[in-house]
């Protein structure tokens, strides 16, 4: 049966570029892969796109098909055509579907990460995250804080390979995969999969490190002392590079992320970067004005609140708020008023508002309440 143009398949020109032939194939293997099409003849389309692409996007097999065709690759792996089986198409699948959608894609075709063992290679420790609680004077003024916590550090019998007397894996070659043939309808397909003996790692040992279990690492409980930035509120989260569990293969350590959950106040209320603070008056300094000292982050301060005061009136006193963690910038500080009605009075005080009853102290606004009632009572 002949096969069909490469180009044709991806629906390219013969002079398109690299971005056109990977831009083709990632739009043809979201359309035809036999986990998310139904169309019928889905998965020969499937196979028919990988197979271009892996000879489009390689230069030198490139060159050659454009030379020969097809008959580059006819007389190649015994006569059954080109083997596919180191082509990485792990990228392009991690790209389409994510990294888990982009094994199931590998364990379809039998094209699986390329060649060497992921064990092998040097692979990043795991991030960790720690919730700090702190009160709320050390998250506006910052502090030094003394950190316990458990992490997972290489393992310092083994140093970090899991065990001793480390040699090639017999099964594999040291490859961390074994490959095998699959005849289906569609065709043969070269199948990679892990290595059952090494389990991917491509080498095996005498004997397994007892202190680590053959993991590489161990849990280690240790103290790590923190300069908390000033301004850090609740839900902040500060990075600590480097201070998370340990890489494998000589790879970076994972990074440490504290989660700040900040303490109320008893006075002061805190939105951003602002501060507030209710100030309770009595009716006769609204009434007649007054000064207060009051407090604030950064030490007392006379505030003057002028006569004829009200309730939910707000004063601002600029810079007087919290640093911003990020820009350094002070806030504001807001002091609302809240004018408190006595409850109870002794017999002096009782006496003093009913001669103050007695005297004119009504504004327009009572007026045009009598002035209402009189109109509506005729």
């Amino acid at each position: 049966m002949n096969k069909k143009d490469y180009y044709e398949v991806l629906g390219v020109s013969k002079d398109a570029d690299e971005k056109e032939i990977k831009s083709a194939f990632r739009r043809l293997a979201k359309k035809y892969h036999p986990d998310v099409s139904k169309e019928p003849n889905a998965a020969e389309k499937f196979k028919e796109a990988q197979e271009a692409y892996a000879v489009l996007s390689d230069p030198e097999k490139r060159k050659q098909y454009d030379q020969f065709g097809h008959a580059a690759f006819d007389q190649m792996n015994g006569g059954r055509g080109f083997d596919f089986s180191d082509f990485d198409f792990s990228d392009i699948f991690s790209d389409l579907f994510g990294d888990s959608f982009g094994g199931a894609f590998s364990r379809f075709t039998g094209f699986g990460g390329g060649r060497g063992s992921s064990k092998s290679r040097a692979s990043r420790g795991s991030d960790r995250i720690m919730r700090v609680d702190l009160n709320f004077e050390d998250a506006v003024y910052g502090c030094k804080k003394t950190i316990n916590l458990d992490v997972y550090e290489e393992c310092s019998e083994c140093n970090g390979k899991g065990g001793r007397g480390e040699k090639t894996c017999k099964t594999c070659h040291g490859t961390g995969t074994v490959t095998s043939e699959q005849n289906t309808l569609f065709g043969t397909f070269m199948t990679r999969t892990t290595c059952p003996n090494c389990k991917g790692a491509g080498t095996t040992f005498d004997s397994t490190c007892s202190k680590c279990k053959g993991t590489g690492k161990v849990r280690e409980n240790k103290d790590l002392e923190v300069k908390i930035p000033a301004g850090v509120d609740t839900g902040t989260r500060l990075r600590l590079q480097g201070k998370g569990d340990s890489g494998l293969n000589g790879g970076d350590n994972g990074d440490l992320y504290l989660e700040f959950r900040v303490k109320e106040h008893q006075l002061f209320e805190r939105d951003g970067s602002d501060i507030y603070l209710e100030l309770p008056i009595t009716i006769t300094d609204a009434v007649l004005g007054c000064k207060k000292e009051i407090p604030t982050l950064y030490g007392n301060v006379k505030l003057t609140i002028d006569a004829g005061a009200s309730t939910g009136d707000k004063h601002r006193l600029k810079g007087k708020g919290v640093e911003d963690v990020r820009t350094g910038t002070k806030g504001n500080m807001y002091v609302i008023i809240n004018v408190v009605i006595p409850e109870k009075l002794d017999r002096t005080q009782k006496k003093l508002f009913e001669e103050l009853r007695e005297t004119n102290l009504k504004t327009s606004e009572f007026k045009k309440i009598e002035d209402y009632l009189e109109k509506n009572s005729k």
